[in-house]
């Protein structure tokens, strides 16, 4: 249904809407057929989560972790899901073993997200005035990525006027759940990667973002209060202990660098504006 409400906007060159959003929950008893529309942007946007949460699956696997396999989790939110986990049933005993964890599944899943996001901006429709406010829009941010590679494959177009393929507007989701899961906080996976990084850091991180993101809600996305009382809360659950605290090697400390330039090129501050 997400995905049929952003190929209609696509095709007639508008921006989404809730109230184009809200009708295509009608067409499952009008028109069913209608929402094979929506199998572009849906099946991309499976295939991020999938491969995110797959990352996550063979790094518990490397390390003889138990886990679950991947559940998805649809929600009748603009963009059709609240994303996807898997439920570690086992001990993480290593720092290794924790950063493996938890930098495989951003990593994994932006690197399935970018190529559809480039084929968005291929496909994209110059529209002037698509991030001008206006009644019953609502205006999609833009992460950093979107705006290196929209004047390179789309003919120096600016990020801003671009009407993404439905595809590309999968990427764009799942770039924004790929930054979420990368905030270094708590028990997300940037949490893990920071923890295992410097677990003084970590604390400090966990007390310091939440009030950051009081302010980003105050100033650019109500949103962020939900992820701030979320990360407040996630504070009082008992935080798993590493049995084996060893430091990380070379290449983990460069993927670690990596993962925080992921998070750079992902992370919106703004990414819904009505």
């Amino acid at each position: 249904m997400a995905g049929t409400h952003f190929a209609v906007a696509y095709a007639h060159n508008e921006a989404v809407s809730w109230d184009e959003f809200v009708h295509a929950f009608t067409l499952v008893y009008r028109q069913p057929l209608a929402l094979a529309a929506g199998l572009p942007f849906a099946l991309t946007l499976l295939a991020i989560l999938l491969a995110h949460e797959l990352g996550h699956f063979f790094a518990c696997r490397h390390h003889h972790i138990h886990s679950s396999y991947p559940f998805f989790i649809p929600f009748p939110t603009l963009i059709g899901t609240l994303g996807a986990f898997i439920l570690i049933r086992s001990p993480i005993r290593t720092t290794r073993a924790l950063f493996d964890v938890g930098a495989s599944g951003p990593l994994v899943g932006f690197l399935v997200a970018v190529p559809a996001l480039v084929y968005g901006i291929v496909h994209a429709k110059f529209v002037p005035g698509l991030a001008v406010p206006a009644d019953n829009k609502i205006i999609l941010g833009a992460p950093l990525i979107l705006h290196l590679l929209a004047p390179i494959f789309h003919h120096g177009a600016n990020a801003a006027n671009l009407l993404l393929h439905p595809v590309g507007r999968a990427a764009w989701v799942g770039l924004f759940a790929t930054s979420l899961n990368l905030l270094p906080a708590a028990q997300l996976d940037g949490g893990h990667i920071l923890r295992s990084v410097n677990q003084r850091a970590h604390r400090f991180s966990s007390i310091l973002l939440p009030l950051l993101l009081i302010f980003f809600g105050f100033r650019f996305w109500p949103g962020w209060y939900i992820w701030a009382a979320m990360l407040i809360a996630i504070r009082f659950l008992r935080a798993l202990p590493i049995y084996n605290p060893e430091p990380l090697d070379s290449n983990r400390l460069a993927t670690a660098f990596l993962s925080l330039l992921v998070f750079i090129l992902s992370f919106m501050p703004a990414p819904f504006l009505e």
